[in-house]
């Protein structure tokens, strides 16, 4: 049994074959341009969104600590009752070695921060990545640091 297998094509087989591949060619090329564009767009957006909020910190930075602070004392609002009525400091605790002759801060670390309410007399070390209060403790102001009996 014998079987020939023509593979020969018409000019017109061929034509069309050529104009396929080239038509998938251009349309890869439409996709390629087309997302490159997005993201060019998408890129220059986000820059525009980052230098205004920037330019909002730069012009109000106060602001910043105080929605910081705002935050902080919700979060711990939830695990503590508070005091009323008193906006706290927010501190951080940038160098924990600096603090350890401090029992206060034996199990803080650096980032904890610290809301410290001075008419409560109250301090309280607030760890944000667990959301956990990592200690509680009465604070002296320096003025009875200095004179611990009243008169």
């Amino acid at each position: 049994m014998d079987i020939q297998v023509n593979n020969s094509k018409t000019p017109n087989q061929t034509n069309s074959l050529k104009s396929n591949s080239s038509r998938s060619r251009k349309s890869g090329k439409v996709w390629v341009i087309g997302i490159l564009v997005l993201l060019s767009l998408a890129t220059t957006g986000s820059a525009v969104f980052f230098y205004y909020k920037l330019r909002e910190i730069q012009d109000n930075p106060q602001q910043v600590t105080i929605d910081e602070t705002k935050a902080i004392v919700e979060k711990v609002g939830k695990l503590l009752t508070l005091p009323p009525k008193e906006q706290p400091t927010l501190a951080t605790v940038l160098d924990k070695d600096k603090l350890k002759d401090q029992a206060f801060f034996n199990d803080a670390r650096n980032g904890d921060k610290i809301l410290i309410y001075t008419e409560a007399k109250k301090a309280i070390i607030y760890r944000e990545s667990t959301d956990k209060i990592i200690n509680v403790g009465p604070i002296l102001l320096n003025s009875e640091a200095q004179d611990p009996v009243k008169k």
